[in-house]
Protein backbone atom coordinates (compact mmCIF):
# COMPACT_ATOMS: atom_id res chain seq x y z
CA UNK A 1 0.00 0.00 0.00
CA UNK A 2 1.21 3.27 -0.79
CA UNK A 3 0.54 6.30 1.50
CA UNK A 4 -2.70 7.50 1.09
CA UNK A 5 -3.84 4.04 1.17
CA UNK A 6 -1.72 3.52 4.41
CA UNK A 7 -3.78 6.77 5.84
CA UNK A 8 -7.20 5.50 4.58
CA UNK A 9 -6.53 2.37 6.35
CA UNK A 10 -5.31 3.05 9.12
CA UNK A 11 -8.31 5.88 9.90
CA UNK A 12 -10.51 2.87 8.83
CA UNK A 13 -8.94 0.02 11.82
CA UNK A 14 -9.20 2.90 14.17
CA UNK A 15 -12.82 3.66 13.61
CA UNK A 16 -13.45 0.20 13.36
CA UNK A 17 -11.76 -1.20 16.92
CA UNK A 18 -13.80 2.18 19.05
CA UNK A 19 -16.93 1.00 17.48
CA UNK A 20 -15.91 -2.75 18.27
CA UNK A 21 -14.98 -2.05 21.56
CA UNK A 22 -17.54 0.24 22.66
CA UNK A 23 -20.55 -1.63 21.14
CA UNK A 24 -18.77 -4.84 22.87
CA UNK A 25 -18.18 -3.23 26.04
CA UNK A 26 -22.00 -1.83 25.78
CA UNK A 27 -23.87 -5.25 25.71
CA UNK A 28 -21.17 -6.87 27.79
CA UNK A 29 -22.70 -4.83 30.49
CA UNK A 30 -25.77 -5.41 30.04
CA UNK A 31 -25.22 -9.12 29.97
CA UNK A 32 -23.02 -8.67 32.88
CA UNK A 33 -25.94 -7.07 34.95
CA UNK A 34 -28.08 -9.98 33.83
CA UNK A 35 -25.86 -12.68 35.91
CA UNK A 36 -25.53 -10.57 38.83
CA UNK A 37 -27.81 -13.76 40.00
CA UNK A 38 -24.60 -15.30 40.47
CA UNK A 39 -22.96 -13.35 42.83
CA UNK A 40 -25.92 -12.62 45.09
CA UNK A 41 -28.58 -15.34 44.96
CA UNK A 42 -26.16 -18.45 44.07
CA UNK A 43 -23.46 -17.87 46.31
CA UNK A 44 -20.81 -18.01 43.63
CA UNK A 45 -17.67 -16.54 43.53
CA UNK A 46 -16.34 -13.27 41.42
CA UNK A 47 -14.42 -15.67 39.38
CA UNK A 48 -17.47 -17.63 38.12
CA UNK A 49 -19.48 -14.56 37.41
CA UNK A 50 -16.55 -13.29 34.89
CA UNK A 51 -16.01 -16.63 33.28
CA UNK A 52 -19.90 -16.79 33.16
CA UNK A 53 -20.06 -13.51 31.02
CA UNK A 54 -17.01 -13.54 29.50
CA UNK A 55 -17.80 -16.77 27.39
CA UNK A 56 -20.08 -14.84 26.11
CA UNK A 57 -17.86 -12.44 24.23
CA UNK A 58 -16.97 -14.47 21.19
CA UNK A 59 -20.35 -14.49 20.48
CA UNK A 60 -21.29 -10.56 20.71
CA UNK A 61 -17.91 -9.79 18.81
CA UNK A 62 -19.21 -12.16 16.03
CA UNK A 63 -22.31 -9.94 15.83
CA UNK A 64 -20.81 -6.90 16.14
CA UNK A 65 -18.41 -6.96 14.30
CA UNK A 66 -19.83 -6.99 10.94
CA UNK A 67 -21.38 -3.69 12.32
CA UNK A 68 -19.06 -1.77 13.12
CA UNK A 69 -16.59 -2.33 9.92
CA UNK A 70 -20.08 -0.91 8.24
CA UNK A 71 -19.66 2.24 10.71
CA UNK A 72 -15.98 2.22 9.80
CA UNK A 73 -16.29 1.90 5.98
CA UNK A 74 -18.71 4.61 6.13
CA UNK A 75 -17.32 7.50 8.62
CA UNK A 76 -13.95 7.24 6.96
CA UNK A 77 -15.49 7.91 3.18
CA UNK A 78 -17.68 11.16 4.85
CA UNK A 79 -14.67 11.92 6.66
CA UNK A 80 -12.43 12.23 3.30
CA UNK A 81 -15.05 13.60 1.19
CA UNK A 82 -15.88 16.04 3.64
CA UNK A 83 -12.59 17.08 4.30
CA UNK A 84 -12.61 17.00 0.37
CA UNK A 85 -9.91 14.49 0.33
CA UNK A 86 -12.04 12.00 -2.30
CA UNK A 87 -12.20 14.99 -4.42
CA UNK A 88 -8.67 15.56 -4.82
CA UNK A 89 -8.14 12.17 -5.20
CA UNK A 90 -10.32 11.69 -7.94
CA UNK A 91 -9.46 14.71 -9.72
CA UNK A 92 -5.43 12.83 -9.30
CA UNK A 93 -6.71 9.73 -11.28
CA UNK A 94 -6.92 7.77 -7.89
CA UNK A 95 -8.65 4.52 -9.10
CA UNK A 96 -12.13 3.65 -7.42
CA UNK A 97 -10.14 0.34 -7.00
CA UNK A 98 -7.24 1.77 -5.51
CA UNK A 99 -9.47 3.60 -3.24
CA UNK A 100 -11.30 0.59 -2.20
CA UNK A 101 -8.27 -1.80 -1.38
CA UNK A 102 -7.96 -0.45 2.04
CA UNK A 103 -11.40 -1.27 2.84
CA UNK A 104 -11.02 -4.90 1.08
CA UNK A 105 -7.67 -5.51 3.03
CA UNK A 106 -9.93 -4.82 6.27
CA UNK A 107 -13.12 -6.75 5.08
CA UNK A 108 -11.16 -9.90 4.59
CA UNK A 109 -9.16 -9.76 7.94
CA UNK A 110 -12.78 -8.96 9.76
CA UNK A 111 -14.15 -11.75 7.88
CA UNK A 112 -11.62 -13.91 8.13
CA UNK A 113 -11.72 -13.22 11.96
CA UNK A 114 -15.63 -13.39 12.30
CA UNK A 115 -15.32 -17.26 10.24
CA UNK A 116 -13.02 -18.50 12.41
CA UNK A 117 -14.88 -17.43 15.81
CA UNK A 118 -18.20 -18.23 14.27
CA UNK A 119 -17.00 -22.27 13.35
CA UNK A 120 -14.94 -22.96 16.52
CA UNK A 121 -14.46 -20.29 18.82
CA UNK A 122 -17.96 -19.36 19.48
CA UNK A 123 -19.32 -23.04 19.98
CA UNK A 124 -16.51 -23.97 22.25
CA UNK A 125 -17.44 -20.79 24.27
CA UNK A 126 -21.02 -21.81 24.21
CA UNK A 127 -19.77 -24.87 25.27
CA UNK A 128 -17.89 -24.21 27.99
CA UNK A 129 -20.65 -21.89 29.58
CA UNK A 130 -23.28 -24.71 29.04
CA UNK A 131 -20.65 -26.90 31.47
CA UNK A 132 -20.23 -23.78 34.04
CA UNK A 133 -23.97 -23.26 34.02
CA UNK A 134 -24.53 -27.01 34.75
CA UNK A 135 -21.74 -26.52 37.43
CA UNK A 136 -23.63 -23.82 39.06
CA UNK A 137 -27.01 -25.56 39.22
CA UNK A 138 -25.72 -28.96 40.53
CA UNK A 139 -24.03 -27.13 43.39
CA UNK A 140 -26.50 -27.26 45.08
CA UNK A 141 -25.22 -26.27 48.78
CA UNK A 142 -24.59 -22.42 47.19
CA UNK A 143 -27.89 -22.36 45.52
CA UNK A 144 -30.23 -23.88 48.04
CA UNK A 145 -28.98 -24.01 51.48
CA UNK A 146 -29.24 -20.86 53.92
CA UNK A 147 -28.26 -20.36 56.88
CA UNK A 148 -29.69 -21.45 59.79
CA UNK A 149 -32.52 -23.12 57.86
CA UNK A 150 -33.39 -26.49 57.50
CA UNK A 151 -33.54 -26.61 53.70
CA UNK A 152 -35.05 -29.85 52.23
CA UNK A 153 -33.09 -30.50 48.90
CA UNK A 154 -35.00 -33.54 48.14
CA UNK A 155 -37.64 -36.11 49.23
CA UNK A 156 -35.86 -37.43 52.85
CA UNK A 157 -32.97 -34.81 52.18
CA UNK A 158 -32.71 -32.07 54.72
CA UNK A 159 -29.60 -29.92 55.11
CA UNK A 160 -28.96 -27.12 57.81
CA UNK A 161 -26.26 -24.65 58.01
CA UNK A 162 -25.41 -22.37 60.73
CA UNK A 163 -23.33 -19.97 59.42
CA UNK A 164 -21.14 -19.63 56.64
CA UNK A 165 -17.34 -18.70 57.08
CA UNK A 166 -15.92 -17.51 53.78
CA UNK A 167 -15.56 -21.12 51.95
CA UNK A 168 -16.10 -22.84 55.18
CA UNK A 169 -19.19 -24.05 56.49
CA UNK A 170 -20.11 -23.83 59.93
CA UNK A 171 -22.48 -26.34 62.60
CA UNK A 172 -23.38 -28.50 59.63
CA UNK A 173 -26.51 -31.10 59.74
CA UNK A 174 -27.64 -33.37 57.10
CA UNK A 175 -30.47 -35.89 57.45
CA UNK A 176 -31.01 -38.54 54.66
CA UNK A 177 -33.79 -40.55 55.50
CA UNK A 178 -34.53 -41.51 51.39
CA UNK A 179 -33.76 -45.25 52.04
CA UNK A 180 -36.96 -46.56 54.39
CA UNK A 181 -34.66 -49.77 55.59
CA UNK A 182 -31.77 -46.97 56.95
CA UNK A 183 -31.74 -43.24 57.95
CA UNK A 184 -28.26 -41.18 58.78
CA UNK A 185 -27.62 -38.64 60.20
CA UNK A 186 -24.21 -36.27 59.97
CA UNK A 187 -23.92 -33.57 62.29
CA UNK A 188 -19.88 -31.74 61.90
CA UNK A 189 -18.21 -28.34 63.54
CA UNK A 190 -17.33 -27.13 60.12
CA UNK A 191 -17.06 -28.25 56.70
CA UNK A 192 -15.44 -27.21 53.15
CA UNK A 193 -16.58 -28.29 49.56
CA UNK A 194 -13.59 -29.52 47.90
CA UNK A 195 -13.14 -31.42 44.07
CA UNK A 196 -11.16 -34.21 42.96
CA UNK A 197 -11.84 -36.38 39.88
CA UNK A 198 -14.38 -34.07 38.79
CA UNK A 199 -16.73 -34.58 41.51
CA UNK A 200 -17.60 -32.61 44.30
CA UNK A 201 -17.75 -33.67 47.94
CA UNK A 202 -18.71 -31.96 51.44
CA UNK A 203 -15.40 -32.74 53.76
CA UNK A 204 -16.57 -33.00 57.48
CA UNK A 205 -14.55 -32.06 60.43
CA UNK A 206 -15.29 -32.48 63.90
CA UNK A 207 -18.72 -34.52 63.97
CA UNK A 208 -20.21 -37.80 63.80
CA UNK A 209 -22.53 -39.98 61.98
CA UNK A 210 -25.74 -41.41 63.23
CA UNK A 211 -27.39 -44.51 61.38
CA UNK A 212 -30.70 -46.31 62.28
CA UNK A 213 -32.39 -49.22 60.73
CA UNK A 214 -36.14 -49.78 60.48
CA UNK A 215 -35.52 -53.13 63.16
CA UNK A 216 -32.93 -51.38 65.41
CA UNK A 217 -34.15 -50.38 68.36
CA UNK A 218 -30.81 -48.56 68.59
CA UNK A 219 -28.75 -46.76 66.56
CA UNK A 220 -25.07 -46.44 65.83
CA UNK A 221 -22.83 -43.53 66.09
CA UNK A 222 -19.45 -43.12 64.58
CA UNK A 223 -17.09 -39.71 65.46
CA UNK A 224 -14.67 -39.10 62.79
CA UNK A 225 -12.24 -36.33 62.44
CA UNK A 226 -12.61 -35.64 59.00
CA UNK A 227 -14.93 -37.58 57.06
CA UNK A 228 -16.17 -37.08 53.10
CA UNK A 229 -19.56 -37.17 51.71
CA UNK A 230 -20.19 -37.60 47.88
CA UNK A 231 -22.41 -33.96 46.79
CA UNK A 232 -23.68 -36.19 44.33
CA UNK A 233 -25.82 -38.60 46.07
CA UNK A 234 -28.07 -35.47 47.53
CA UNK A 235 -27.92 -33.22 44.61
CA UNK A 236 -31.63 -32.50 43.88
CA UNK A 237 -32.28 -34.87 40.61
CA UNK A 238 -32.87 -32.34 37.47
CA UNK A 239 -33.46 -32.96 33.82
CA UNK A 240 -30.86 -34.09 31.58
CA UNK A 241 -28.30 -31.90 30.16
CA UNK A 242 -29.11 -31.35 26.62
CA UNK A 243 -26.45 -29.08 23.93
CA UNK A 244 -28.42 -27.00 21.75
CA UNK A 245 -27.27 -26.74 18.40
CA UNK A 246 -25.05 -23.45 19.22
CA UNK A 247 -23.12 -25.22 21.73
CA UNK A 248 -22.05 -28.31 19.41
CA UNK A 249 -19.33 -28.23 17.46
CA UNK A 250 -19.31 -27.69 13.82
CA UNK A 251 -18.52 -31.41 12.98
CA UNK A 252 -21.57 -32.73 15.32
CA UNK A 253 -23.28 -30.47 12.87
CA UNK A 254 -22.15 -31.91 9.85
CA UNK A 255 -23.12 -35.43 11.18
CA UNK A 256 -25.34 -35.57 13.93
CA UNK A 257 -25.80 -38.62 16.08
CA UNK A 258 -30.25 -39.81 14.73
CA UNK A 259 -30.36 -41.30 17.83
CA UNK A 260 -29.60 -38.04 19.65
CA UNK A 261 -33.25 -36.87 21.42
CA UNK A 262 -33.00 -33.42 20.49
CA UNK A 263 -31.74 -33.87 16.93
CA UNK A 264 -34.89 -36.12 16.36
CA UNK A 265 -36.80 -33.56 17.76
CA UNK A 266 -36.10 -30.08 16.08
CA UNK A 267 -33.45 -31.19 13.22
CA UNK A 268 -34.14 -28.19 11.51
CA UNK A 269 -32.19 -25.87 14.57
CA UNK A 270 -28.84 -27.71 13.23
CA UNK A 271 -29.19 -27.35 9.90
CA UNK A 272 -30.02 -24.18 10.33
CA UNK A 273 -27.06 -23.14 12.81
CA UNK A 274 -24.87 -25.12 10.49
CA UNK A 275 -25.49 -23.01 7.60
CA UNK A 276 -25.15 -19.43 9.45
CA UNK A 277 -21.71 -20.32 10.50
CA UNK A 278 -20.90 -21.70 7.74
CA UNK A 279 -21.91 -18.10 5.89
CA UNK A 280 -21.25 -15.79 9.01
CA UNK A 281 -17.60 -14.35 7.25
CA UNK A 282 -19.99 -13.26 4.25
CA UNK A 283 -22.04 -10.64 6.01
CA UNK A 284 -18.55 -8.30 6.56
CA UNK A 285 -17.87 -8.43 3.30
CA UNK A 286 -21.35 -7.40 2.40
CA UNK A 287 -21.76 -4.88 4.95
CA UNK A 288 -18.41 -3.32 3.57
CA UNK A 289 -19.70 -3.46 -0.27
CA UNK A 290 -22.95 -1.83 1.05
CA UNK A 291 -20.94 1.54 3.00
CA UNK A 292 -18.37 1.59 -0.21
CA UNK A 293 -21.06 1.81 -3.06
CA UNK A 294 -23.14 4.51 -0.97
CA UNK A 295 -20.10 6.91 -0.43
CA UNK A 296 -17.13 5.26 -2.62
CA UNK A 297 -17.87 8.00 -4.99
CA UNK A 298 -16.70 12.02 -4.56
CA UNK A 299 -19.41 14.35 -4.04
CA UNK A 300 -19.49 17.66 -3.48
CA UNK A 301 -23.37 18.08 -2.06
CA UNK A 302 -23.95 17.42 1.69
CA UNK A 303 -27.27 16.15 0.95
CA UNK A 304 -26.63 14.45 -1.30
CA UNK A 305 -24.02 12.32 1.45
CA UNK A 306 -27.35 12.19 4.09
CA UNK A 307 -29.39 10.44 1.62
CA UNK A 308 -26.67 7.97 0.71
CA UNK A 309 -26.07 7.71 4.39
CA UNK A 310 -29.53 6.92 5.26
CA UNK A 311 -29.97 4.55 2.18
CA UNK A 312 -26.82 2.69 3.81
CA UNK A 313 -28.09 2.08 6.76
CA UNK A 314 -31.71 1.40 5.63
CA UNK A 315 -30.54 -1.37 3.22
CA UNK A 316 -27.67 -3.09 5.46
CA UNK A 317 -30.91 -3.35 8.18
CA UNK A 318 -32.91 -4.79 5.84
CA UNK A 319 -30.23 -6.62 4.40
CA UNK A 320 -29.70 -8.40 8.08
CA UNK A 321 -33.90 -8.65 8.86
CA UNK A 322 -34.00 -10.67 5.58
CA UNK A 323 -30.46 -12.81 6.74
CA UNK A 324 -32.43 -13.68 10.56
CA UNK A 325 -35.51 -14.78 8.30
CA UNK A 326 -33.43 -16.52 6.05
CA UNK A 327 -31.84 -18.45 8.98
CA UNK A 328 -35.13 -19.35 10.82
CA UNK A 329 -37.06 -20.32 7.43
CA UNK A 330 -34.27 -22.79 6.51
CA UNK A 331 -34.54 -24.24 10.46
CA UNK A 332 -38.35 -24.92 8.53
CA UNK A 333 -37.87 -25.88 5.30
CA UNK A 334 -34.50 -27.32 3.56
CA UNK A 335 -34.71 -25.28 0.35
CA UNK A 336 -34.23 -22.21 2.38
CA UNK A 337 -30.28 -22.72 1.97
CA UNK A 338 -30.73 -20.77 -1.10
CA UNK A 339 -31.70 -17.62 0.24
CA UNK A 340 -29.54 -17.89 3.39
CA UNK A 341 -26.48 -17.86 0.86
CA UNK A 342 -27.87 -16.03 -1.77
CA UNK A 343 -28.37 -12.81 0.50
CA UNK A 344 -25.14 -12.03 1.58
CA UNK A 345 -23.72 -13.13 -2.07
CA UNK A 346 -26.30 -10.92 -4.31
CA UNK A 347 -25.76 -8.21 -1.84
CA UNK A 348 -21.81 -8.25 -2.29
CA UNK A 349 -22.66 -8.87 -6.17
CA UNK A 350 -24.67 -5.60 -6.64
CA UNK A 351 -22.62 -3.47 -4.02
CA UNK A 352 -19.41 -4.24 -5.98
CA UNK A 353 -21.42 -3.24 -9.69
CA UNK A 354 -23.01 0.11 -8.18
CA UNK A 355 -19.48 0.74 -6.69
CA UNK A 356 -18.05 0.25 -10.35
CA UNK A 357 -20.75 1.73 -12.67
CA UNK A 358 -22.58 4.08 -9.76
CA UNK A 359 -21.32 6.98 -11.16
CA UNK A 360 -22.37 6.42 -14.78
CA UNK A 361 -25.62 5.52 -13.47
CA UNK A 362 -26.09 8.80 -11.34
CA UNK A 363 -24.56 11.25 -14.33
CA UNK A 364 -26.88 9.33 -16.67
CA UNK A 365 -30.00 10.18 -14.15
CA UNK A 366 -28.35 13.81 -13.71
CA UNK A 367 -29.03 14.46 -17.19
CA UNK A 368 -32.21 12.72 -17.71
CA UNK A 369 -33.89 14.69 -14.80
CA UNK A 370 -32.01 18.13 -16.27
CA UNK A 371 -33.70 17.34 -19.60
CA UNK A 372 -36.47 16.89 -18.29
CA UNK A 373 -36.82 20.16 -16.82
CA UNK A 374 -35.39 22.02 -19.88
CA UNK A 375 -38.15 20.37 -21.58
CA UNK A 376 -40.49 21.54 -19.25
CA UNK A 377 -39.03 25.22 -19.55
CA UNK A 378 -39.60 25.09 -22.90
CA UNK A 379 -43.31 23.62 -23.35
CA UNK A 380 -43.77 26.36 -20.73
CA UNK A 381 -42.42 29.21 -22.74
Amino acid sequence: MNLVERYIFKTAVITFLVCLIGLTAVIWITQALRELDLLTGKGQTFIIFLMATGLSLPGLVAIIAPVALFIAVLYTLNKLNGDSELIVMSAAGVAPARLARPFVILAVAVSLAVGVMAVWFIPSSFNELRHLITKVRADFVSNLVREGQFTQIDAGVTFSVRERAGDALLGIFIEDSRDPARSLVYIAERGRVAEAEGASYLVLEQGSMHSRGARDSDGAIVAFERYAVDLAAFAPPGELTFYKPRERSTLELFSPDPDDPYFRVIPGRFRSELHDRLTAWLYPLAMAAIAFAALGDAQTTRQGRGVAIAAAVIGVIGFRIAGFAASSALARDAAAVIVVWGLPILAIVLSVLYAVHGGAVRRWLARFKAGRHAHALAGAR
